[in-house]
């Protein structure tokens, strides 16, 4: 049986944070199920925030959204145009097929005015791993460490 792990933060602009996720073992799994960001200040401000979600920690943080890289995954994007004709516009992409036993990194940038903060919320589907399951897992992580 799984259960649901929820994490949620502010991050400033061109920032990156870490979720500790790993074990000793390694035997637990985890799944993005929901991600979301809101900015600090809804609907007051011109921002267009990109939050992604990776696998290693980046030596870089910007607001490029690459699906080819192996090391995402997820990415949100919101954006908000002070004009009342502009509505808010926010949209989340997870690849929810990808399970990972280790921790996970936030990075967030602001690619409209930059500087302004935006909170996030993530919600994780953990499980139990098999031990076959465990090692194709941290091995993917293992490979994923060198590539950047």
């Amino acid at each position: 049986m799984s259960k649901i792990r929820s994490f949620r933060g502010l991050m400033e602009d061109n920032t990156q944070e870490s979720i500790a996720l790993h074990t000793n073992d390694g035997l637990t799994g985890y799944r993005i199920v929901k991600f979301q960001a809101v900015p600090k200040q809804p609907m007051t401000l011109d921002q267009e925030n990109v939050i992604k979600i990776y696998k290693v920690p980046q030596t870089t943080v910007d607001g490029d959204v690459d699906f080819s890289d192996n090391r995402l995954l997820a990415v949100c994007c919101v954006s908000y145009d002070n004009d009342a004709a502009t509505p808010a516009i926010g949209q989340s992409v997870i690849f929810d097929n990808e399970i990972f036993n280790q921790d996970i990194y936030i990075t967030h940038e602001d690619v409209h005015a930059g500087g302004r903060p935006c909170n996030y919320y993530i919600e994780l589907e953990q499980m139990k791993l098999d031990l076959s399951e465990q090692t194709v897992t941290t091995l993917k992580d293992i490979r994923n460490t060198g590539t950047q």
